[in-house]
């Protein structure tokens, strides 16, 4: 091969394709041939990442308006029309090979290329203008920057509409009605091809709308709801094969890329015929109402919806122009704050629709430590009530609280918020099915607990014993356990009818500040470093001889509630 030729390959292959077009011998074919987009046809065009494909067209001489309509699916896409125009019209009958393509003649002969038209996104975009000089040659160039993709196109010569979309109302856009906890009603103005076409008797409906509902964003096109679908499946398949093999590295099936001709037309898929076999996909394909009622939705979540009107004919559809909005939070119980130290009574019921079956409080410690004492029990009933305590929307504790006093510490937030709801006696919520009163009365009290680290300790036992040789006519002893810490215990009496048996214990939640004052016969302090040895006597006189008594003792503590020990029935003796 003399220098001369090489030369000439050389300049041939960094030339382009156009070149190599131009310079390839009579006997070799090309090896990307031309593709050229048919006129009232959809072509699906793949497009690989990165590379720029290219469709020629050429119009009819009586084509004085054109339009070309291009249909992205899951990814933007860039996509450009350009014009190219011969000063010299192609001979008839050129001297060139048949086997050339129409294209090559084009780039052979003398011209300019003139872009008439450019576009970068997601969106279905159709460019209309006026046809260009006869012999003249339409470039349409598409890419894909992100990943691979696939990419309708149509072509229409001629005035109006093609008919093969769907037209879009002036006004696009989706409108939102109404917004509940658990629904959205919507509403977007009717497209003109379906109050054409609507009015037809004895005819299948051509279009219908298509709402799409999705958690994470709105959709440009029915296309990608279909490659969103798909790889979610995909991911699912792959999770659930990883999950089976265990440790074992599970590769996907290979897809058919390799053997593909990318210039090939692929088969076109109708938008709907995925949503039809798909369970629950969130999208709704049912009639040609524009107002749309969207339910089982989840309270206080954000919501995307997006509006399709979809020719069944044609297999195509356009897309309005999509809104979001976000449900309505789940009615909850108003929160009453607390004071320091304030004794608070509840009342919580299960029966009649006025009646609360939940409340909420909210009590903020003093001091920097922001720690406090949360004391609380039942006064009636037979049910216990379950207190959850929660502190910047994280759950610090939750226990049920019965007859017996609890204590609930709390640290660790600057405030926190408690949750109280009666529990039936088999341990679950409410609504309790009983009639009559299902009451259930609950005194707490919160406090700030300065300079300390620990719920205040109980007493070992609530039981107050008395004994039988230090009984008298007229005096009784009695002894109750303490605890190490220093604290005041008062000592409660009041006579009761021989008839005891008729006679229960005091209310657990009678405070001794609503005793009557004449019934309080002594106060003291006590401490006991060993809790096994803390134990305190009282001798009670000034008694009726054969009389029955009610003792109770309280240990009155500077945090929280009072500790009421179980009542203590002794009778003095009647002979001394």
């Amino acid at each position: 091969m003399t220098l001369s030729s090489c030369l000439y390959l050389a300049v041939a292959f960094f030339s382009g394709p156009a070149t190599i077009f131009a310079l390839a011998p009579e006997n070799e074919v090309t090896l990307h041939p031309t593709t050229w987009l048919s006129e009232n046809k959809i072509t699906s065009v793949h497009l690989p990442k990165g590379r720029t494909r290219r469709l020629y067209f050429t119009l009819k001489k009586k084509a004085d308006l054109m339009s070309i309509t291009v249909s992205p699916c899951a990814v933007p896409i860039e996509w450009s029309l350009a014009v190219r125009t011969l000063k010299d019209k192609p001979p008839k009958k050129p001297h060139w090979t048949s086997k050339k393509s129409m294209p090559e003649l084009w780039w052979r002969g003398s011209g300019k290329e003139v872009q008439i038209h450019t576009y970068t996104g997601n969106a279905v975009d159709t460019f209309t203008g006026p046809a260009h000089a006869t012999a003249s040659i339409y470039v349409l160039r598409l890419k894909s920057n992100e990943h691979a993709t696939q990419v309708s196109a149509y072509l229409h010569e001629g005035t109006g509409p093609s008919g093969v979309f769907p037209e879009l109302p002036s006004d696009p856009r989706v409108h939102t009605l109404g917004v509940g906890m658990t629904s959205v009603t919507l509403r977007w103005a009717p497209s003109s091809s379906i109050v054409a076409k609507d009015g037809r008797h004895g005819k299948p409906p051509y279009y219908e709308y298509c709402v799409l509902v999705d958690r994470k964003h709105n959709r440009r096109s029915l296309c990608a709801l279909r490659e969103g679908v798909k790889k979610e499946r995909k991911d699912e398949q792959m999770r659930q094969k990883r999950e089976k093999a265990g440790k074992e590295i599970v590769w996907g099936p290979l897809k058919d890329w390799w053997w593909q001709r990318s210039d090939a037309p692929e088969e076109r898929e109708s938008p709907t015929a995925l949503l039809d076999n798909f369970e629950d996909p969130g999208c709704v394909c049912k009639d040609v109402e524009s107002v749309c009622t969207v339910s089982d939705l989840l309270p206080d979540t954000q919501y995307y919806f997006d509006v399709f009107v979809v020719d069944r004919v044609n297999g195509t559809s356009m897309a309005y122009t999509g809104t979001f909005t976000r449900t309505h939070e789940e009615a909850r119980p108003a929160v009453t704050s607390l004071r320091e130290g304030q004794v608070k009574w509840v009342t919580l019921s299960g029966t009649g629709s006025g009646q609360q079956r939940e409340r909420l409080f909210r009590f903020k410690p003093r001091g920097w430590q922001q720690n406090g004492l949360l004391t609380m029990h039942t006064c009636n009933g037979t049910s216990n009530v379950k207190v959850t305590v929660s502190s910047k929307d994280q759950e610090l504790t939750s226990q049920e609280v019965g007859h017996q006093l609890a204590q609930i510490w709390l640290h660790g937030g600057p405030s926190y918020l408690i949750q109280l709801q009666a529990l039936v006696p088999d341990g679950s919520s409410l609504p309790i099915p009983k009639s009559g009163s299902d009451k259930f009365c609950l005194r707490m009290q919160a406090s700030s607990a300065y300079h300390r680290r620990a719920v205040p300790v109980f007493p070992a036992t609530l039981q107050i014993k008395s004994f039988n040789k230090l009984r008298t006519c007229n005096s009784v002893t009695i002894a109750w356990m303490g605890t190490e810490e220093r604290s005041l215990y008062c000592v409660y009496q009041r006579q009761i009818p021989n008839d005891a048996g008729k006679h229960t214990s005091t209310d657990s939640c009678l405070d001794p500040e609503s005793r009557p004052a004449n019934q309080r016969v002594l106060c003291k302090y006590f401490q006991e470093l060993n809790p096994r040895r803390a134990v305190t006597t009282a001798v009670i006189g000034e008694l009726d001889p054969g009389a029955l008594y009610m003792f109770d003792v309280y240990l009155m503590r500077r945090w929280g509630l009072p500790i009421k020990y179980h009542s203590k029935i002794v009778r003095t003796r009647s002979e001394c």
